[in-house]
């Protein structure tokens, strides 16, 4: 039995993965933003799964505190953590733009905290994971906009966070050798709630990334320090950036800057 958080697993393909891995008697925690929809997702997995061991967070991760505070929680409740997948997403949305861009914030500012809140938990595992949702779309990180002093648009911010978790997840795996870190892209235009509200439509069902997850999850296809593209079905190479040490190295060292006041 392995100890796993998903965080972003109310929905979508974390939920779906959640489900499967509480079937097969994993000790799984969820995170959700809506406490109703947190309490009606553990109840449903519970029941389908026949597993009480099932726990639940609550953070909205535009909220860096909340980040924080949950962080705390996680370290006190799970002691040990074999898998954690940094699932939580954001594209479009209607919150506020006056500070640093919600998708910057929700999609890599509050899994790095998280992270870094946890990480002893997860090195008090035998063979710790973790698995960051990167994406297809992936572009050069603008530092103003990641610090808030200029606005971009819903896809570009997107696509600067999902760099900015990949490039990071190259850094934690250097960083922590004990630890496999692989960032993903799951697949583009998943049969998802997050595809629906930008799209309109999806391209491959949900399963394809829930799949890819559990795999990178739970057998040795999981490869620390690379890039799995579910669009092509292997490794493949991330956006040039990713691999540019100075680069990652001034990206984190404006993370900290934000994260840590």
């Amino acid at each position: 039995m392995k100890h796993i958080l998903i965080t972003g697993s109310t929905d979508g393909i974390g939920k779906l993965l959640a489900l499967r891995l509480a079937k097969e008697g994993h000790f799984v925690a969820i995170h959700g933003r809506s406490d109703a929809k947190l309490s009606a997702t553990l109840k449903e997995i519970k029941q389908q799964s026949n597993n009480e061991n099932v726990i639940g967070f609550l953070a909205d991760f535009s909220d860096l505190n909340a980040v924080k505070n949950m962080a705390e929680e996680v370290a006190e409740k799970m002691p040990v953590i074999d898998v954690l997948v940094n699932n939580a997403g954001v594209l479009m949305t209607n919150g506020s733009s006056d500070t640093t861009d919600i998708r910057f914030v929700v999609n890599y500012f509050a899994p790095y905290v998280l992270t870094n809140g946890i990480v002893a938990n997860l090195k008090a595992s035998d063979a710790p994971r973790i698995v960051n949702l990167s994406s297809a779309a992936q572009s050069t990180i603008n530092i103003q906009a990641l610090e808030g002093k200029t606005g971009l648009g819903a896809n570009e911010a997107y696509a600067q966070s999902k760099l900015a978790l990949t490039m990071w997840s190259f850094y934690l795996a250097e960083q922590e050798p004990s630890i496999t870190v692989v960032a993903v892209n799951p697949g583009s235009l998943l049969n998802t709630k997050m595809a629906k509200e930008a799209y309109g439509q999806h391209w491959s069902p949900a399963e394809k990334g829930v799949d890819i997850l559990y795999n990178l999850s739970m057998t040795d296809l999981a490869k620390s320090g690379e890039y799995f593209d579910n669009d092509r079905g292997g490794y493949n190479k991330a956006h040039a950036e990713a691999y540019n040490n100075v680069k990652i190295e001034e990206l984190i060292k404006f993370t900290d800057a934000i994260v840590m006041h």
